[in-house]
């Protein structure tokens, strides 16, 4: 009678798993993405976390700090000039956005039917935005300067009196706009011209078969599918604008005030960062500073929630 041997069961070892093995077959992975986390960490994350902090406290930059609490907000709430700056910013914010974004869809429009020498015309139109804002400034400066003014003179040969642009209230905000309108036409020209070109072309060929003209096939075809491009340039448009210090600071540095950061005469041209800047390093009140920086964040995450609200409205 045979004997059956019975081999004994290979019991299986579990292989370590989990975030430990990661970390130990991945490591050098890991460590050469580190540098941007770790950048991000020192330059980023952590002077955010910062200036949280400093916002509860009185500092000037040298001595030891002193606990204020919600102080610094509620004397922010009823500071007139800071309510001043959020106007300003907000009207050269107006002026700018939507002459620019008209601007930019009517470019976008021309390049996209344009045959010849398209990439030329995109070189040129793209050409202000990586230009230097203070070279930017310093030709606004004197284009819309009140006695030797390109503007003016056009003004004079047409009849009409000068415009002091750079020393009334109204001349400030629109030379401050123009200047931004400039720089950012042909950026937003060149987004909206990568959306345009992702509208299929059959959609075009029937509105035309369908005896639609340019402004119909305009309004009911292109448009609707440029949406998403329209929100995308909006709400960029909205975090840059009400961001604006480069083109009023340089643009009004050379007025008669008692800082750089004044923003002209009457404060007319002094945006929300004006005023950050004004606070901290003119009036070394770093506590407060922080406290407008925090005030700034929170105007600019309302009005990107109101524009993408009306432009998802509009869409729907």
């Amino acid at each position: 009678m045979a004997v059956i041997e019975q081999t004994p069961p290979v019991v299986l070892k579990p292989s370590p798993s989990g975030p430990k093995k990661g970390l130990r077959k991945y490591w050098h992975l890991y460590a050469a993405i580190s540098p941007f986390y770790l950048i991000f960490l020192g330059f980023g994350l952590f002077p955010v976390g910062f200036s949280l902090y400093l916002s509860f406290h009185r500092w000037d930059g040298l001595g030891s700090m002193e606990w204020a609490g919600l102080s610094q907000y509620q004397y922010l709430l009823s500071d007139s000039d800071f309510w001043n700056s959020i106007g300003n910013t907000i009207i050269i914010w107006a002026l700018a956005t939507f002459p620019m974004i008209f601007l930019a869809m009517v470019t976008a429009v021309m390049l996209n039917s344009a045959v010849r020498f398209k990439n030329v015309y995109r070189f040129a139109y793209f050409l202000p935005n990586v230009t230097s804002v203070v070279a930017i400034a310093i030709v606004f400066g004197s284009i819309f300067s009140t006695n030797f003014g390109m503007v003016n003179a056009v003004l004079e040969a047409v009849g009409i009196d000068q415009v002091a642009w750079l020393n009334t209230p109204w001349g400030i905000k629109v030379t401050i706009a123009a200047l931004m309108t400039w720089q950012w036409t042909g950026y937003n020209a060149i987004i909206f011209l990568a959306g345009l070109q992702t509208v299929p072309s059959e959609l075009y060929e029937a509105a035309r078969m369908d005896g639609a003209g340019p402004v119909q096939t305009f309004f009911r075809i292109t448009l609707p599918l440029l949406r998403p491009t329209l929100l995308f340039v909006l709400v960029v448009s909205t975090v840059t604008g009400l961001q604006s210090f480069s083109e009023p600071q340089v643009l009004l540095q050379t007025s008669s005030n008692d800082s750089t950061f004044a923003g002209g005469p009457g404060h007319s041209g002094q945006t929300m960062v004006l005023y950050f800047f004004q606070q901290t390093f003119d009036n070394n009140d770093f506590g407060y500073g922080a406290a407008v920086a925090w005030g700034i964040f929170l105007v600019v995450v309302i009005f990107s929630i109101i524009n993408w609200r009306l432009v998802q409205r509009r869409g729907d």
